[in-house]
């Protein structure tokens, strides 16, 4: 920080305003809470079905089924691709544990490939190599991090040669797109979480899962309720993973308001491209495939990233690292072999990046003064 350089006067701002965010569909979520609370259908009611019919129609998939939350998504996603133990799951290490535990608690054995610096998604040449090197590879799951689609076609095109499964880890990408297209349907299932901080979150934990094709749909569908297709009737083993109605109807309800919170998201992440373009932060650009990117993080990386954090909150700003280890370096997958310097890409984002408010409540002025306050600690 320069000697001479004042930073503003301090103000409060949080990384996400949740109450500010809900107090337009305050009136509409409370009716629908009554309505649900009158009716007394508070597990696999009504509102599911209807959910799970609208996340289809906005994924532009087929089916779309509710569950527990996001990481069950990705549990019941790898059960239906048949992944078990010794099978082998390829992934980024720059993702949150949810993708890995997932991987873990299938039996299975987590790969990974190094992540692309500009987007933080998986690099598909990363890909074809780690496919190479690992041939008992039955499933990968490419992570739609902080709301960028990752480069799918030549990752589907290594998948397709090999007849590995796509999962796509899409809980922070709902309505995002890749070429025009929604994800959620380029791969062959994918996962949403509606985790309370997500674009679409609802009042507490919920997520799901979506798929093009029927067979693996219906058992999806199964694996939720115990593997159940007709009630005391098994045909797998699964879990109970319902998503219940009462977060349903709320989801439903913030749905119809979803493209509006996606355009403010938008509008103001351009805004901190223009605001910040100035310091020495770097924002990475949006590479063309990106067709719709929904923001669900703004992330921005300095060197300094950790100064910057502490000074940042100092002046009462709200911020996150997302995220400050890499899997590969976690204690607990220590036994996978891995070492410090097999993934630097992953590892340097880890060390740099840091994510500011971005969501569609955020007033200007806090955002004039957050991009004030980056420009005093790089003065």
């Amino acid at each position: 920080m320069s000697g001479t350089t004042t930073a503003p006067a301090t103000r409060k701002v949080q990384l996400l305003d949740l109450k500010s965010l809900h107090q337009p569909m305050r009136e509409e979520i409370l009716a629908e809470i009554t309505r649900v609370m009158d009716s007394q259908a508070f597990i696999m009611g009504p509102d599911v079905k209807e959910l799970e019919k609208e996340i289809a129609a906005y994924c532009q998939t087929p089916y779309a089924y509710g569950c527990a939350s996001g990481s069950d998504a990705l549990f019941l996603a790898l059960l239906a691709a048949g992944v078990g133990q010794g099978d082998s799951v390829l992934t980024t290490p720059f993702t949150f544990f949810a993708t890995i535990g997932a991987i873990v608690r299938a039996g299975a054995i987590p790969v990974f490939a190094d992540i692309d610096p500009v987007t933080f998604n998986l690099d598909p040449q990363r890909v074809a190599d780690a496919v190479k090197a690992a041939p008992r590879i039955k499933a990968m799951i490419p992570v739609h991090l902080f709301g960028g689609a990752a480069d799918m076609d030549p990752i589907m095109e290594v998948a397709r040669r090999r007849g590995i499964t796509v999962i796509e880890d899409g809980a922070q990408a709902i309505g995002a797109e890749y070429k025009g297209k929604r994800l959620m349907s380029i791969g062959d299932i994918g996962c949403i979480s509606f985790f309370p901080s997500k674009n679409l979150g609802g009042f507490g934990d919920g997520g799901a899962v979506t798929a093009n094709d029927e067979t693996l749909a219906k058992k999806l569908a199964a694996l939720r309720v115990h593997g159940s297709v007709k009630k005391y009737y098994h045909e797998w083993v699964g879990i109970n993973s319902r998503l219940d109605t009462l977060q349903a109807a709320i989801l439903r309800v913030k749905l119809r308001h979803l493209d509006k919170e996606t355009a403010g998201r938008q509008a103001n992440a351009d805004r901190w491209r223009s605001l910040l373009a100035g310091t020495s932060v770097t924002m990475a650009p949006v590479p063309a495939y990106q067709t719709r990117h929904v923001y669900n993080q703004f992330v921005i990386r300095s060197a300094q990233r950790d100064r910057l954090k502490a000074y940042l909150q100092e002046n009462g700003v709200g911020t996150e690292i997302y995220y400050p280890l890499s899997m590969h370096q976690q204690a607990c997958f220590q036994d996978l072999g891995y070492r410090l310097g097999d993934f630097p890409e992953s590892e340097r984002a880890a060390a740099e990046s840091l994510a500011i408010p971005v969501h569609s409540a955020l007033p200007v002025a806090d955002m004039e003064y957050i991009s004030g306050l980056i420009a005093a600690f790089h003065g």
